[in-house]
């Protein structure tokens, strides 16, 4: 199975040791989504932008700990979307963003450039 990291799990950010048995299948950007800045790491959730993200084919198992680590409490669900290198989840926040920093750039790597 696939999946699509937009934030923390992404390459050289903070929980990308989840993605260790993962295998990169390349950079990606989805239309129709927005990233907002949760603190720590984004949420993303329908509306009118882009989003910039990275796509791995992932076992079993670890989708799994990512389920548990995302979905617990609710805060995401996961989505199937279409990419470049076949369907894939995404993890779509299931949270208000009223007073959220939004993500102009749609790039959580640039978030910082966006304030």
């Amino acid at each position: 199975m696939r999946i699509i990291v937009y934030g923390s799990l992404r390459r050289k950010q903070g929980n990308s040791h989840w993605m260790t048995n993962a295998q990169w299948l390349g950079d990606h950007q989805i239309e129709g989504f927005e990233l907002y800045n949760l603190g720590l790491y984004p949420g993303v959730v329908p509306g009118a932008g882009t989003v910039y993200c990275e796509v791995y084919r992932v076992d079993a198992s670890t989708m799994g700990e990512l389920d548990a680590l995302r979905t617990k409490g609710g805060e995401y669900k996961r989505h199937l979307v279409q990419t470049p290198y076949g369907s894939a989840w995404l993890y779509i926040y299931q949270r208000s963003v009223a007073g959220l920093q939004q993500i102009a750039s749609g790039d959580w790597l640039k978030r910082d450039e966006d304030v």
